[in-house]
């Protein structure tokens, strides 16, 4: 739980919860009060939606005054821990039937554009579409190459573009997602390809970050713009 517990020294003023509206004419300790107390709420809100807030805030109020605690610091401990665990299963519950739903939609998406003129599949179920044919080297598994990217997910979402940073990037083949070292290793300098990748040769059901979900499948454009010494 993120929950800032420092900011329990905001609750002193009052036993009571505040029924009128807190504006800018009120006294300034209720609106410091309150605009602690928002933001920790808005910052928290996942953390706090299964939480009972009148106990929550009794526990706050009574820890700032220095009063003794009614549970003691072996059973808080306790209570906390199997909390912290029934939302860990449930968090594993929703990633799992996440996961089921975007390998449901990867699958559909990848079958229905392997049909498209001009999408090539490979043994591994890369997919991929030239968009400009290159003239140059080819790198290998262990070259390290210069590129320009943008990558979406399949609903068109730009999750990351060093076209729009305008900051190609420098890396070795074999330091990418397997798609990427596959892909790379069928264009030759110049060439701007498609890449159709299916989350097993992505970030398969972990994901990453906040915006690839597990099971994601992704769609790169990529221009290999040198295979460097």
């Amino acid at each position: 739980m993120k929950i800032h517990i420092l900011l329990a020294s905001t609750l002193l003023f009052s036993a009571a919860a505040f029924a009128k509206p807190i504006t800018t004419s009120s006294p300034s300790t209720e609106q410091i009060g309150y605009s602690f107390g928002y933001l920790m709420g808005r910052t928290n809100a996942e953390s706090l939606k299964d939480l009972n807030l009148e106990a929550f805030i009794q526990g706050l109020r009574e820890a700032a005054q220095g009063k003794e605690a009614s549970l003691t610091d072996e059973e808080m401990a306790r209570v906390l821990t199997q909390y912290k665990k029934q939302a860990e299963a449930q968090q594993l519950i929703e990633l799992r039937k996440k996961a089921e739903e975007n390998n449901r939609i990867g699958s559909a998406f990848l079958a229905e554009n392997a049909k498209k003129s001009g999408v090539q599949t490979t043994a591994s179920g890369l997919q991929y579409q030239v968009i400009q044919a290159g003239t140059g080297k080819t790198p290998k598994v262990s070259s390290k190459v210069k590129v320009d990217y943008e990558g979406r997910l399949i609903d068109g979402t730009v999750f990351d573009s060093s076209i729009a940073r305008q900051h190609p990037v420098e890396f070795q083949v074999n330091q990418v997602i397997q798609g990427w070292t596959e892909g790379l290793q069928l264009m030759k300098e110049g060439a701007k390809y498609r890449f159709f990748i299916p989350a097993h040769l992505a970030y398969g059901q972990i994901g990453s970050g906040d915006i690839i979900e597990p099971n994601s499948t992704l769609i790169f454009d990529v221009e290999l713009l040198q295979v460097l010494p």
